[in-house]
């Protein structure tokens, strides 16, 4: 089966699309909205690509390689965007997109 086969990359995926939807909840209640729009915006592209690559790792997509190399890029972005701010739920999102991206590079 070919999810067993990416059972780490599976396990990196919804870690960070968990963070991310976390941090996302967490930026909106932020005082300043404002400041963290970029980090909610990433947060959430971040979160449904996540998701998007899980769902195409277990119906054996042929594009996981290629979907794979984006959701790095996405994760990478959105790790470097979560670390700029100092609460914890963006620092803990931070950790997950760079961890995730890594498994991603992987399979790419």
């Amino acid at each position: 089966m070919v999810h067993q086969e990416h059972s780490d990359l599976l396990n990196a995926l919804h870690k960070c699309m968990e963070e991310c939807n976390h941090c996302f909840d967490a930026c909106l209640q932020e005082d300043d909205v404002k400041m963290m729009a970029e980090c909610i915006r990433l947060d959430r592209e971040c979160a449904d690509m996540c998701g998007y690559l899980e769902q195409a790792i277990s119906r054996n997509s042929p594009y996981i390689s290629d979907l794979a190399a984006v959701c790095a890029k996405m994760c990478e972005d959105c790790g470097n965007e979560c670390k700029k701010h100092d609460h914890e739920h963006c620092q803990r999102c931070a950790e997950a997109c760079f961890q995730c991206a890594e498994a991603c590079k992987k399979a790419a």
